[in-house]
C-alpha cells in the first residue's frame, strides 16, 4: 500500500540503508580497493564540517580501516575475502560540495547511494550506470546541472529514484524510465526542470510512489488513472483503465495544467487523495463528475476554477468518507450548496476567497466533527447561525471579510474547544457577551473592524491562553480594565485602536506577560498541506496515513501592542516601558501627557515605536538610537523640547519630530543654539489674524464658541494653520479650549487663561455641563483630531 507523506524535504532524506545484521561486516577492514575509490572520490571535495575526517588512508587491519570507522558507510562480505566491501554509502546533510568524481562509480557492491541535501555539482556522472546492485539512488537537494545520462536504464534492480530540487538539471523527462516499472516503488522528479512526454509505461505501474512536483510544466489535464505522488502534467494524459483499481493518491499540484477535471476522474474509485492545488485549473466543474466514495483529501485551492460549488461529491451524500475539502481561493458563486452539510465526516472545510453569497446554511451545524471551517473574503450575509454549535468540536471558526451581521450569540459559549474566533471586517454589533467567558481554549481572537460597542467585560480574562486579540476599529468606549495588559502570559498581540476608550493606561505588574518581556518567544512551526491563511495568521492541516488530521497555526503577528487612535489620556506607565519583548508599540493619536521614562531604552527587541499626536512634554532621551532593532520612530505633534543632536543617529529617523515646536533637530551642516529655541517661526498671532477685528470682540466670540462647539471657531483660516503649525502643549485633551481661550485674551501663545476655570474644562465637568458627550468622547477630542489630521485649512 502505498504511503502517505505529504511535502516532505525529501522522499529518501532518510533511506532505508540498514540491512539484516547476518549480511553486515562492520567490524572488518574496509576493501582496499573501495578504500582507494573513496579516497578518491573525497580528495575532490569540499568538507567544512569534517564529517568525513574519518576517511583516512591507514595500514591494512589498522583500528582506522575498518568500515564501522567510516562515516555513512555500510559493509558487506559477499566475497568471502575476509574484507569488508561498501554496500550502502549515505552521505545525507553533511554540507558537502563540489562533483561526484567517477572513482565512486568502483564500489561495484554498491545497493543504496544517497547523497542528498548537499551542494554537488556538475553533471551526473554516466558511470553511475555500472552499479547493477543499486537499488537506491537519491541525487535530490544538489546543484547538479546537464542532462540526466541514459546509463541510468541499466540500473533493472532499482526501486526508488530521487532527482528532485536540482534545477540546473535540464531534460525531458526520460523514456528509459519506464523500464523500472517492475521494481521501481519511488520516483523523485520535483522542484526541477523536466518538460516533455510522460513514458506510457509508467502508467501500468504496481502501487507507485511518484513525485515530479513545482515543475515550470504545461499541458491539457484530458484523463488521469494513475497512481502518483506529486504528478507533474507535462502533456496530456489518456485514460487508461487497467490501472484504476492501483490508484489510492493523485497529488499534481504546483504545476500548470491547462484545462478543467476530467469527468473520467469519476472512475478512479479506489482514490483516497485528490490534490490539484495550484495547477491553473479553470471552467467549472461538471455535474456529472462523482468522486470516490473513499475519498478523504480533496484540495481543488488556488485556481481558477469558477461557477458554483459542486452539489455531489459522492452518492449518497452519507457515504462520503471526505475529511479536508478545500475549494478556496478559486471563483466559484452563489450559495453553499446543503449537500455540503452532509458530509458527516468532514473536519476541515475551507471556502475562502470566492465570490460565495446569501447566508450561512444553518445546517452546518450538522457535522459534528468539524475542526474548522475558513467562509472567509467572500460576500456571506446573515447573522452567524446559531446551529453552528452543533459543531462541538470546532477549533477554528474563521467567517472574516464577509457582509455579516447582527449580534455575537451568547449561545456560542458552548464552543469550549475553538482556539481561533475570527469575525473581523463584518457588520457585527453589539456587545461581546458576557457567557463568551466559556471560550477558556481561545488563543486567537480578531473581532476588529466591525461596529461592536460597549466597555471590556471580564469575560476576556478567561481566556487565559490568548495569544493574539484585535478589536480594533469598532465603537468600544470606557476606561481599560487594570487586567488588560497583565492578565495574559503568552499574549503577543494587543490591538485596541480606532476605538473610543478613554481614560488612563492601566499599571501594573506587565511582568506577568511572559511573551511581552521576552524577546526570545517561539513561533509555531508552518505545516503545509491543507492550508489558509490571513495577514496575521496561517492554517494548516496534515493527514496522516491512517487518515487522521493534524491541526496547527502559524501567528505571524509582531509582538505588540496598539492603543492608538482612542481617547486616553494622562502619563504613560513606566511599567509599560519596560517590556523587553515588545516589538512594536504605538499610543499615537491619544492625548497623553508626561515625560518618556528612561526605562525605554531597555526594549532591545524595539522595532516600531509611534508616540505621534499625543502633548508629551520633556526632552527626546538620548539613549533611544542605541535601540539597533528600531526602524520606525515617530514622535511628531508633541510638545518635546530641546536639541535632538545629530551624534545619536536620529537622521535614520527623518519626520520623526516634526510638530514639536520647542524641539531643534541638528543637521549634519547645522548645529542647534539653545537660544534659539523655539525653533517653528511664523508671524505673531495678532499679523495673522485677517481683517481689523478687535482683540475684545474675538474674546467674546471665542468664548461663546466654547459653549456652541468649537468646530465653528471664529479663527480664520490662516489663525488656525498657525496654531497647527506651532502645536501649543497641553497638559491634557480637554486644554485645548483652554488655550484657545487664553491666546486670544492675552494675544500670546503660552500664557494662562484666568476667563474659564480649568476645572470646568475637565472631561467630566463637560459632559455634565452638556458640551461634550461620553458616546462621542467628547467635543474637545474631535476638534483636536481635525487638528492633528491637518483637516485645518
Amino acid at each position: 500500500m502505498p504511503f502517505l507523506l505529504l511535502n516532505p524535504p525529501s522522499i529518501f532524506a532518510v533511506a532505508n540503508s540498514t540491512y539484516n545484521s547476518n549480511n553486515r561486516y562492520d567490524d572488518l577492514p574496509l576493501h582496499p580497493k573501495d578504500r582507494t575509490s573513496l579516497l578518491a572520490f573525497k580528495s575532490h571535495l569540499q568538507d567544512p564540517n569534517q564529517f568525513l575526517s574519518s576517511w583516512e588512508l591507514v595500514g591494512l587491519g589498522g583500528g582506522g580501516s575498518k568500515c564501522t570507522n567510516w562515516t555513512g558507510i555500510t559493509c558487506s562480505n559477499q566475497t568471502g575475502t575476509g574484507t569488508g566491501q561498501v554496500i550502502s554509502l549515505n552521505l545525507t546533510l553533511m554540507n558537502l560540495s563540489g562533483p561526484v568524481h567517477p572513482s565512486l562509480c568502483n564500489l561495484s557492491l554498491l545497493e543504496t547511494l544517497i547523497l542528498s541535501h548537499n551542494r554537488f555539482n556538475g553533471s551526473i556522472p554516466p558511470c553511475l550506470g555500472k552499479l547493477l546492485n543499486l537499488r537506491t539512488l537519491d541525487l535530490g537537494h544538489n546543484m547538479f546541472s546537464g542532462v540526466v545520462p541514459r546509463t541510468l536504464a541499466r540500473l533493472s534492480k532499482l526501486t526508488e529514484l530521487a532527482l528532485n530540487t536540482n534545477k540546473d538539471l535540464n531534460d525531458t523527462v526520460p523514456l528509459w524510465i519506464g523500464n523500472f516499472s517492475i521494481k521501481l516503488e519511488k520516483l523523485d522528479l520535483g522542484f526541477g526542470s523536466f518538460r516533455g512526454e510522460i513514458p506510457e509505461s509508467l502508467y501500468y505501474l504496481k502501487p507507485l510512489s511518484i513525485w515530479i512536483s513545482h515543475t515550470t510544466t504545461y499541458g491539457e489535464l484530458l484523463e488521469i488513472s494513475i497512481n502518483l505522488w506529486f504528478f507533474s502534467i507535462l502533456s496530456s494524459l489518456p485514460c487508461l483503465l487497467a490501472s484504476v483499481e492501483l490508484i489510492s493518491v493523485l497529488n499534481l499540484a504546483n504545476n500548470s495544467i491547462v484545462g478543467g477535471i476530467p469527468s473520467c476522474i469519476s472512475s478512479l474509485q479506489e482514490l483516497k487523495q485528490l490534490n490539484l492545488s495550484f495547477s491553473g485549473l479553470r471552467f467549472e466543474i461538471s455535474p456529472r463528475i462523482l468522486f470516490s466514495d473513499k475519498l478523504v483529501v480533496l484540495d481543488l485551492s488556488f485556481s481558477a476554477l469558477s461557477g458554483q460549488l459542486p452539489s455531489k461529491f459522492a452518492e449518497p451524500p452519507e457515504k462520503s468518507r471526505l475529511v479536508l475539502l478545500d475549494l478556496s481561493h478559486n471563483q466559484f458563486y452563489g450559495d453553499i450548496p446543503l449537500t455540503i452539510t452532509e458530509l458527516k465526516s468532514l473536519q476541515v472545510l475551507f471556502l475562502s476567497h470566492n465570490l460565495l453569497t446569501s447566508e450561512i446554511p444553518a445546517r452546518i451545524g450538522n457535522l459534528t466533527y468539524l475542526q474548522v471551517i475558513d467562509l472567509s473574503h467572500n460576500s456571506l450575509s446573515g447573522s452567524i447561525p446559531l446551529n453552528i454549535v452543533g459543531c462541538f468540536q470546532l477549533l477554528a471558526l474563521i467567517l472574516s471579510n464577509n457582509n455579516l451581521s447582527g449580534e455575537i450569540q451568547p449561545e456560542l459559549d458552548t464552543l469550549d474547544s475553538l482556539k481561533i474566533l475570527d469575525i473581523s471586517n463584518n457588520k457585527i454589533s453589539g456587545e461581546i457577551p458576557l457567557t463568551l467567558a466559556g471560550f477558556k481554549s481561545l488563543e486567537v481572537v480578531d473581532f476588529s473592524y466591525n461596529n461592536l460597542s460597549g466597555g471590556l467585560n471580564d469575560a476576556i480574562t478567561k481566556w487565559l491562553n490568548l495569544r493574539f486579540i484585535s478589536l480594533a476599529r469598532n465603537k468600544f468606549n470606557g476606561s481599560l480594565p487594570a487586567w488588560l495588559l497583565f492578565s495574559f502570559q503568552v499574549i503577543q498581540t494587543l490591538d485596541l485602536s480606532g476605538n473610543k476608550f478613554s481614560g488612563y493606561i492601566p499599571d501594573g505588574n506587565f511582568n506577568i506577560s511572559l511573551t511581552f518581556n521576552s524577546s526570545n518567544f517561539s513561533r509555531t512551526p508552518t505545516q503545509q498541506l491543507g492550508t489558509s491563511q490571513n495577514l496575521q495568521m496561517k492554517l494548516s492541516v496534515v493527514v496522516s496515513d491512517v487518515d487522521e488530521l493534524s491541526f496547527d497555526y502559524d501567528l505571524s503577528s509582531a509582538v505588540g501592542i496598539d492603543l492608538s487612535d482612542n481617547s486616553l489620556y494622562g502619563e504613560i506607565p513606566v511599567s509599560l516601558f519596560g517590556l523587553h519583548g515588545l516589538e512594536y508599540l504605538n499610543l499615537s493619536y491619544n492625548f497623553l501627557d508626561g515625560q518618556i521614562p528612561l526605562s525605554l531604552e531597555k526594549m532591545w527587541s524595539l522595532r516600531a515605536l509611534d508616540l505621534s499626536h499625543n502633548s508629551l512634554f520633556g526632552q527626546i532621551p538620548e539613549n533611544i538610537s542605541s535601540l539597533g532593532n528600531l526602524t520606525l520612530l515617530n514622535r511628531s505633534y508633541n510638545c518635546f523640547s530641546g536639541i535632538v543632536p545629530t551624534k545619536q543617529g536620529y537622521w535614520r529617523f527623518p519626520g520623526a519630530f516634526v510638530g514639536n515646536p520647542d524641539l531643534c533637530v541638528e543637521s549634519p551642516g547645522e548645529r542647534c543654539q539653545t537660544k534659539s529655541l523655539p525653533v517653528v517661526l511664523g508671524k505673531t498671532f495678532e499679523e495673522e489674524m485677517e481683517g481689523p477685528i478687535s482683540l475684545w470682540v474675538f474674546s467674546i466670540s471665542a468664548f461663546v464658541s466654547f459653549y456652541v462647539g468649537i468646530t465653528t471657531l471664529f479663527c480664520s483660516a490662516k489663525t488656525r494653520s498657525y496654531i497647527l503649525q506651532t502645536k501649543v502643549c497641553f497638559d491634557g485633551y480637554w486644554k485645548v479650549l483652554q488655550y484657545l481661550c487664553s491666546v486670544t485674551w492675552t494675544c500670546k501663545l503660552k500664557q494662562s487663561c484666568s476667563l474659564v476655570d480649568s476645572e470646568e474644562l475637565e472631561p467630566e465637568a463637560l459632559v455634565e455641563s452638556g458640551v461634550a458627550h461620553q458616546k462621542d468622547n467628547s467635543v474637545v477630542k474631535m476638534g483636536l483630531e481635525e487638528a492633528h489630521r491637518g483637516w485645518f485649512n
